[in-house]
């Protein structure tokens, strides 16, 4: 019998990349819109992507399963 496709979830991979080694990528907030009234150090934080927590990434993984 063939293997059921598993649907990605829609939300989740505009939202999540895997990474090479494993680990679950994401974007961080705060940087889409009223740049000008947020402070520089927000920003700056903001610029560098984040990595899910160990508890976290199984969850993502699940429903991101072909990235």
């Amino acid at each position: 019998m063939a293997k059921v496709k598993v649907k990605t979830h829609s939300g989740a991979k505009k939202r999540f990349k895997i990474t090479a080694s494993g680990k679950v990528k994401y974007m961080r907030t705060n940087k889409s819109h009223r740049l000008t009234q947020k402070e520089t150090k927000r920003k700056r934080i903001a610029r560098n992507a984040g990595l899910c927590t160990s508890a976290n990434a199984p969850t993502v993984k699940k429903l991101v399963p072909y990235m």
